[in-house]
């Protein structure tokens, strides 16, 4: 049975990147559990030193989840890069400092298969060689974040050792605990059920559910055969966007197309398009993944691929159904104000309004939330 780390009975210390962000996810994690007194929050950069050794002073286990994506290729590949590398490096050497029991890196599998092409089979020895001609910002910081994380344990001195356990998802996908449909895979669903998705590639992958990522980073604090060892969290066979489509489409999502466009041109497209320039390692590939290591180790079977696609169509289509509410609601409510108030009150009307919703880089946010329940 799949438990977090609350219900586990571990007292939580989260990270932010501003605390701003601590209201949403603690409503999200209330849905699920009360984490009473048992939760957190302290604010760090990836690139930034400060904060890092107090976030691990008293802690015996640390989850590194955060790395920054985006679909669409970045001008500059270090701004992915970057932060990657350090952030994970600077969260080693504070555990190291603290003497942290045991560090759980997420990676993925674009550290596993970058650069290859056709049918591609990946495993716990598999790597990207991000020296291959067109791989991608992304699968380069992961590879180089995970590489280095290694290198560190490796090369680490002191009688007591810091521990490495590594999760590699796939792409990621699953409901969600919070209202927000701004990270890729709630983005690319929300498109695909409103049909703003013209064609689909044709594309092969092993996927991944949240809620499995959740579940085999929480067992893998303390599960002693997982120490120095990757496990890749995915289905155990790969799937397409066109069958995602095709399931959602005979499933009520009226809307949703199913029309697979030629490689050749998304090829031609992504010389044009970042989004599209971004999915080339994917597109035309078969990727295929042995995850019985996994299966053995946490004793897990992967949530069955067509739960979690209907899962997520459910999980945004509940967040729009609530969204499409509120402009009306926020009208009624500001105007019922102005009447009680008069107009002396002009700036009330900027107190109320609500701010525009910033570009932000996405993380493996949702991941955790379904890691602290």
């Amino acid at each position: 049975m799949r438990r977090g780390i609350i219900k586990k009975g571990y007292a939580v210390k989260g990270s932010v990147r501003n605390l701003s962000k601590t209201a949403e996810i603690i409503n999200g994690i209330k849905k699920v559990v009360d984490p009473k007194e048992n939760l957190e929050f302290c604010e760090l950069n990836l690139l930034k030193n400060d904060g890092w050794d107090n976030a691990m002073h008293g802690c015996d286990f640390v989850l590194h989840i955060a790395s920054p994506f985006m679909v669409k290729v970045p001008k500059d590949e270090n701004e992915l890069i970057r932060p990657a590398i350090q952030g994970t490096i600077r969260a080693l050497v504070a555990a190291k400092n603290a003497n942290i029991k045991r560090f759980v890196l997420t990676s993925s599998t674009v550290a596993m298969h970058g650069g290859k092409n056709g049918l591609i089979k990946i495993n716990k020895d598999s790597w990207t060689d991000v020296n291959q001609k067109d791989v991608p910002a992304y699968f380069k910081s992961k590879t180089l974040a995970e590489r280095g994380a290694w290198e560190f344990i490796q090369n680490q001195t002191g009688e007591t050792k810091l521990e490495l356990v590594v999760i590699n998802p796939g792409p990621i996908y699953g409901p969600t605990l919070s209202g927000n449909l701004a990270n890729e895979s709630m983005s690319f669903f929300k498109k695909l059920i409103t049909g703003k998705v013209p064609v689909l590639p044709v594309a092969y992958s092993v996927m991944s559910d949240v809620r499995d990522i959740a579940n085999i980073h929480v067992q893998a604090l303390e599960n002693e055969k997982a120490n120095g060892k990757r496990f890749i969290v995915t289905s155990e066979n790969p799937h397409s966007f066109q069958e995602i489509a095709n399931l959602l489409k005979s499933n009520g999502y009226k809307k949703v197309k199913t029309k697979v466009a030629p490689t050749f041109l998304l090829k031609l497209m992504a010389k044009f398009n970042g989004e599209v320039e971004g999915m080339l390692p994917f597109i035309g590939n078969v990727i295929e993944a042995d995850i019985s290591d996994t299966m053995n180790t946490f004793n897990w079977k992967p949530i069955p691929f067509e739960k979690t696609v209907l899962d997520t169509a459910k999980s945004v289509t509940n967040i729009m159904m609530l969204l499409s509410l509120r402009p009306a609601q926020l009208r009624l409510d500001l105007k019922t104000v102005l009447a009680i108030f008069g107009k002396r009150e002009k700036s009330l009307q900027q107190k109320l309004m609500i701010p525009k919703r910033q570009e932000k880089r996405r993380t493996h946010f949702g991941i955790i939330k379904y890691l602290i329940f």
